[in-house]
């Protein structure tokens, strides 16, 4: 199980996903507090549980790719 980052965007009916999948809460939440810095529209954000395989890690602000 991993966690995607849902982040909602004003003028949008619901969340939004992208593709990534981190192993904990607290990745995918430190993941939509660094978007929500770079996105201007952001209204906030919150990490879903997923059953998707974890592809992603996100430490000190770094984005990198977990191969399976």
């Amino acid at each position: 199980m991993g966690f995607v980052t849902a982040v909602k965007v004003r003028g949008e009916g619901g969340w939004s996903y992208n593709s990534l999948v981190f192993a904990t809460a607290e990745e995918a939440e430190a993941y939509g507090l660094d978007l929500s810095h770079r996105w201007m529209l952001v209204e906030g954000w919150e990490a879903q549980p997923t059953d998707q395989p974890v592809n992603y890690q996100f430490a000190n602000a770094e984005l990198v790719e977990v191969k399976n």
